[in-house]
């Protein structure tokens, strides 16, 4: 009998990936889709990184790394959490992992039990839920609203907290809404963490360099929180190497201890050159992190105004990262005669399928009247993309 594990079959597919290897099928018969679906920016990763991966090579560099990291990249985001953030890090409580995504799933396993609560804001990043479902907890969903900039509050917070809740999930600069909370907004979040025992939280600050309101703020930053803070972070974004699988936590030493554990019986360490161009990332001159967040800020721009143009879309001007989260429930329950746009995974289908625009439904990140665009991608694509949805969304009365 082919049957998979009831553990699998609680997990849901990814609809980012889904819709971008529908995408990618759909381009393969020859049509002509420009790709906004997917999270990657689309620059080449800077010179020195990949130098410094070249000399790695040439180093011999080719054996199997130390399950936590090697000792100098974990020095290097010592270093860096310190420079750029105020916290203070050693290396015993720094991991590295296979990119931040592994350093979020590593956290949810080794502190959630079968029936543990984990609060997740939505819109959340897809794989949120799905990673608390495949340690046996219970995601606890609170709707952060497009009045609030889709940004949880501590009365919200307060509210969802149970004798069951273990942790709580926030990522800022936000996947999939680009907002970015507030020193005040971490604050009154931290004060409500530190009132209840035992609740921990996922710092995902993987966004951290793509900001357009000035200097990033962790909630690991206030008066007891360190303590209760895992910090999750890494190179793909803001260095533009996503396929080099570098990411990290820095945490309290039993947590990195037992995350360590766990990977050292799945995964082990992270590819070995890959750890040696990270290191460089984080020593380097930060020149080419700041050209990309102005490229970014510059698309930001743009696909805000073309959109906002748009009637029956709303739109905010993102803080952070790099997605635009449109509100687009007014076109439910229309047509053009032929199709009707039930929901928002219809709606996207629709811009996939009449305006050959990939982007993802707002349903897969917890938010049934949105949907995402992500805008790592040129000043050409954008007009054109743009341009194509104001023109099959037109059709629809």
């Amino acid at each position: 009998m082919n049957q998979l594990s009831k553990r699998l079959a609680r997990l849901a597919p990814s609809a980012t990936l889904a819709m971008s290897q529908k995408s990618a099928e759909m381009k393969a018969q020859g049509i002509d889709i420009i790709n906004l679906s997917v999270g990657e920016p689309d620059f080449h990763t800077p010179d020195a990184i990949k130098a410094a991966a070249h000399a790695a090579i040439d180093d011999n560099w080719s054996y199997y790394s130390p399950v936590p990291g090697y000792a100098d990249l974990r020095k290097a985001i010592s270093e860096k959490l310190k420079r750029e953030n105020n916290l203070d890090y050693d290396a015993a409580e720094i991991l590295v992992s296979n990119g931040a995504k592994q350093s979020v799933c590593n956290t949810i396993l080794a502190l959630i039990d079968d029936g543990d609560e984990v609060i997740i804001p939505a819109p959340y990043w897809v794989s949120y839920p799905q990673m608390v479902k495949l340690a046996g907890g219970e995601p606890v969903v609170v709707r952060a609203d497009f009045a609030h900039k889709f940004k949880m509050t501590a009365e919200q917070l307060e509210a969802a907290i149970t004798p069951k809740t273990r942790l709580l999930i926030l990522c800022s600069p936000s996947n999939p809404t680009g907002s970015v909370y507030t020193k005040d907004e971490l604050a009154a979040l931290a004060g409500v963490v530190k009132r209840h025992d035992g609740l921990y939280v996922i710092a995902d600050e993987i966004y951290e360099h793509i900001n357009y309101v000035g200097k990033h703020e962790s909630i690991a930053q206030f008066c007891g929180m360190k303590e209760r803070t895992i910090v999750v972070n890494g190179v793909s974004k803001a260095y533009a190497m996503t396929g080099w699988r570098i990411g990290y936590i820095a945490a309290p030493e039993w947590i990195v201890k037992g995350c360590n554990k766990l990977q050292g019986q799945y995964t082990s360490g992270a590819c070995s050159i890959s750890q040696k161009a990270a290191a460089e990332a984080y020593m380097m001159c930060q020149a080419p992190v700041e050209e990309m967040r102005r490229a970014f800020e510059r698309r930001r721009n743009l696909i805000t105004e073309l959109t906002s143009r748009i009637d029956g879309l709303e739109v905010h001007l993102p803080d952070g990262a790099f997605y635009l989260f449109p509100k687009c429930n007014s076109f439910f329950g229309k047509t053009d005669g032929v199709r009707t746009i039930n929901n928002s995974t219809d709606f996207v289908l629709y811009l996939l399928e009449v305006g050959h625009v990939a982007t993802v439904a707002g349903d897969a990140f917890g938010d049934p009247d949105c949907f995402r665009m992500s805008y790592a991608t040129s000043d050409e694509n954008i007009r054109e993309a743009i341009a194509r949805i104001a023109s099959c969304l037109a059709r629809l009365h």
